[in-house]
């Protein structure tokens, strides 16, 4: 499937303090973030996260992270289909930032940061994650619609309550059997 041709705003939306869920549109695209603290160290949430193989272990969705090159393709499930995420990294700020942008051959126009910051008080690190696509149309439309119908400010929250727990306690407890961390 070819991904809609779309000029992307330069950077997604993300300066907005104050707030730890938002959703809104910016151009085109559907914009949600969310921000949580995780009782740990900066360097190690950025390492797990940055190492794109962790992220099926606490993302109810993603099936599978792979590289090609310099471009790392998601494969997510979806009801009726896997969708394919070919994304390149735009910025990486070492234990600050990581961003993305889907390139040629992504089945959905995406981009998203996450960003990691110190906690008021040492209370650990402030986690943001902000995601911003444009929600295609037709049968593919259909399907990205079912696989977000879990509302993306609630599926944010829900991944990031599972990288809260993965990270203090080492495990992801769930209703259902997920692979071990």
């Amino acid at each position: 499937m070819a991904r809609q041709t779309q000029t992307a705003p330069r950077g997604i939306p993300g300066d907005a303090p104050g707030y730890t869920s938002r959703k809104s549109m910016y151009g085109d695209y559907a914009v949600t973030g969310r921000t949580i603290t995780i009782n740990r160290p900066r360097s190690e949430l950025y390492a797990y996260w940055r190492d794109f193989s962790n992220l099926p272990k606490f993302m109810e969705s993603v099936e599978k992270v792979e590289w090609e090159g310099d471009v790392s393709v998601w494969t997510i499930q979806a009801p009726g289909g896997d969708v394919r995420i070919r994304a390149h990294i735009t910025t990486e700020k070492q234990d600050e930032e990581i961003a993305w942008r889907s390139v040629q051959g992504s089945d959905i126009d995406t981009e998203g940061k996450v960003t990691f910051r110190d906690a008021p008080g040492g209370r650990g690190t402030e986690v943001e994650a902000i995601v911003a696509y444009i929600p295609p149309v037709g049968r593919l439309g259909a399907l990205v619609a079912k696989l977000f119908q879990k509302e993306p400010r609630v599926q944010g929250r829900r991944e990031l309550k599972r990288f809260k727990m993965l990270m203090e306690t080492g495990e992801v407890t769930t209703s259902h059997n997920r692979q071990a961390a």
